[in-house]
Formats: structure tokens, sequence, C-alpha cells
């Protein structure tokens, strides 16, 4: 039996994998999966109506193809109300389940800067009645994100700041320091509700100051000393 036997014969030409680049490397990360945490800055869950006290966080997906990288962000449909939220990104090389937060850091690939943007709106009516926020996070290009930098390059997370301007204005300013849910406990939380994978991406929340965007603006965002991402807010997409 040869390889090409092996092979599955798909109905339909099969989907690309989507993909990061990773700085001072020629290869790229597979993205397998898409988690981002919920309200893990207690000035954000303030800001957001919630208690900022560490009760277990709680997660949601996009889908791996929403990333978006070296583009501009295209104002999505079915919103008069966008906003954005700039958040650091964790990328692992490995997983499992009920991962031991001591055991956590060892299976970063490395960071990276990006963006969850959010249609208010339609979130703020999903939660009125009590839907999921599917169409408000998951949608087409909904994440703009840096490259992926080696964990290797970044000694510690301590004392960096993560800040967002907008059109040159500061609206996000705050520093890692300030995450309720560390970075390994993120991963050892979600490791117990879902089976973590070589290729997963996790968004570790956003702090206070989100807000809408509006056709034409600029947008600037970085984790201070590790990575940063800059691109326009474009016409929504045609066809």
């Amino acid at each position: 039996m040869s390889t090409s036997d092996l092979q599955p014969h798909y109905a339909i030409p099969a989907p690309a994998i989507p993909s990061l680049p990773i700085k001072t490397s020629d290869k790229s990360f597979p993205v397998r999966r898409v988690y981002c945490v919920g309200r893990n800055y207690a000035d954000h869950a303030i800001e957001m109506g919630h208690d900022p006290d560490r009760e277990f966080p709680f997660f949601f997906q996009k889908n791996p193809d929403n990333l978006l990288f070296g583009k501009d962000f295209p104002y999505p449909p079915l919103s008069q109300d966008v906003h954005f939220e700039v958040e650091l990104f964790v990328a692992l090389k490995a997983g499992g389940t009920n991962i031991a937060v001591s055991d956590a850091n060892a299976l970063i690939f490395g960071y990276g800067v990006g963006v969850d943007f959010t249609r208010r709106d339609l979130q703020a009516e999903a939660k009125k009645k009590g839907r999921p926020w599917i169409a408000a996070k998951a949608f087409e290009h909904s994440a703009p994100v840096s490259e992926i930098i080696a964990a290797e390059s970044v000694p510690t997370l301590e004392k960096k700041k993560i800040w967002l301007k907008q059109n040159g204005e500061t609206r996000q300013e705050s520093d890692l320091d300030h995450l309720i849910w560390k970075v390994p406990e993120v991963i050892a939380n979600l490791s117990e509700q879902f089976k973590l994978a070589a290729g997963d991406i996790i968004f570790t929340g956003t702090p206070a100051g989100v807000g809408p965007v509006a056709i034409g603006d600029h947008i600037q965002c970085a984790i201070e000393g590790l990575a940063d991402l800059s691109f326009k807010v474009s016409e929504p997409l045609k066809g």
C-alpha cells in the first residue's frame, strides 16, 4: 500500500491551516484553537459592571481564521458599536488536561499582542436574552495580532505595560502585573475545561478603557519590550 493510498480523499478542497509568523524565524506557527479569557483585569470588570474579585475565570472562543495579521481591520456588518480590547496572547507548544500551575510555563511557545474586537451592541443584546456571544466575538477578522515572540526571548512578563492608542490618543493603559489570573493560572484553569494542545492561542484579557472604533481610525498597541501592532480600521469588505 502506497502512502498516497493512506491519505484521505476529501469531497471538497481542504481548508488552509491558519498560521502566524514567528519573529526572527522563517517558520510559521499553526493555529489549532483560539481561547479568550473574560474580565481578567479588575478595572475592566468594574468598567463592565461586574465584581472584580477572583471569581473562577470564564472562557469563550474565536475561530483560528478570525486572526488577522499584517492587514487593516475591516469594519464588520450588523453592528454600529464595535469596541477594541487590547490583550496579551499566549501561544502553546504543548498541552494536556488538568495542568498544574507550576507546569504551565513550560508549555508556552511564545507571546504576542492582539486586539479582541467585539460587536458590543450584539453582545449586549445576547446578554439580555441569555444567549451565547458568538456573533459578537467570533466574526471574520475580529482578532488583529502581532507576530509571535518566542518565549525564550521573554525572560519575564512582570512590570510590562500594555497599552492601546486610537488616532494617537491613549485609550487603554495598564500593566501585566494587574492580571487577576496570571498566565500560568489561566492555562491551568482552562485545561480543567478543555484539553489544550500545541497550536492553541490564548487571549488573556483586557484592561479598562475599551471603546468604539470608526472607519478611518488608526490603532496602535503594544506590550512594553515584547511586541507591537499597528493597523487602520477600513471600509467593510464587499462580497
